[in-house]
């Protein structure tokens, strides 16, 4: 019996080895720190008004002041409304992904992240909580969007997997600018400076096909407006959104967006480990 004792004493895994208790896994701290974000952000006056108030005021304007002074289409409001539906979407996306950027920023600057270093938490999972947050946040907006266009007079021939593959490739771009953001807060210093910093990315939908055809802008701006990233997204989306053709749009569109999540995705792992102390 005293044999089996000390054996069981030898064998048993000691504290500081990888045998130990084990802390919270990735997935169990992705679910845990996206509910701490998404709690923060409801709490956060202008981050609602950001996902609620600002596609409707989008909507509204841009349908009602612009819609029959463009020449889309018949020149009706109902035209334009289908024109500028995607444009909407993702420019509220825009703007609600920038919040990613101030969140992540005062998680490094206050040292929350480096706290987690004491506790059974990966410090990344963190980083990806508030992107998996960014993501809900801003598919309940472009849910806004959408419901409103429809309220709105918007009507469609276009397909159920049409519509679904419309909302995935406004996803990927909501993606992509949650992954930028997110590295923009980590390379600031402030939270003023992230915000600060992804400010000319709010702007990209405005200089493309969003809002106005492309053949309408002076000949200087049709280069760069017509081969952003932003134009084969927005074309593409309107598209799939009004059951037209989508031609070569969506892989253009698609290609734009796997470059960005992998060049975000490279740098954030060569910055991270150098943000958060070891």
């Amino acid at each position: 019996m005293t044999t089996l004792t000390q054996e069981r004493h030898r064998t048993a895994p000691l504290p500081d080895d990888d045998g130990g208790a084990p802390g919270a896994g990735l997935l169990s701290s992705i679910g845990l720190f996206t509910l701490r974000s998404l709690r923060h952000s409801f709490r956060d006056a202008e981050s609602v008004l950001m996902a609620v108030l600002l596609p409707v005021m989008l909507m509204l304007v841009f349908t009602f002041v612009l819609g029959e002074s463009m020449a889309v289409g018949d020149g009706t409001r109902a035209d334009y409304l289908a024109f500028v539906l995607p444009a909407i979407a993702l420019t509220t996306a825009g703007f609600g992904a920038s919040y990613t950027a101030v969140v992540v920023s005062n998680d490094v600057t206050t040292g929350f992240m480096d706290r987690l270093r004491t506790m059974p938490f990966p410090a990344v999972s963190v980083l990806l909580g508030h992107t998996v947050s960014s993501m809900v946040r801003n598919l309940l907006a472009t849910s806004v969007v959408l419901l409103l266009a429809f309220a709105l007079g918007f009507r469609t021939e276009a397909s159920a997997l049409e519509l679904v593959a419309a909302v995935g490739l406004i996803a990927m771009w909501i993606l992509v600018i949650t992954c930028v953001f997110a590295l923009l807060g980590l390379v600031s210093g402030s939270a003023e400076a992230a915000n600060g910093y992804g400010f000319i990315l709010l702007f990209l939908p405005y200089v493309s096909s969003g809002f106005a055809p492309v053949e309408s802008m002076p000949s200087w701006l049709q280069g760069f407006a017509g081969h952003q990233p932003m134009t084969p997204i927005i074309d593409a989306s309107r598209a799939l959104i009004t059951g037209g053709e989508v031609g070569s749009d969506w892989w253009i569109g698609t290609l734009w967006c796997i470059g960005f999540i992998v060049i975000s995705v490279w740098m954030t792992a060569m910055v991270f480990p150098r943000k958060v102390a070891r």
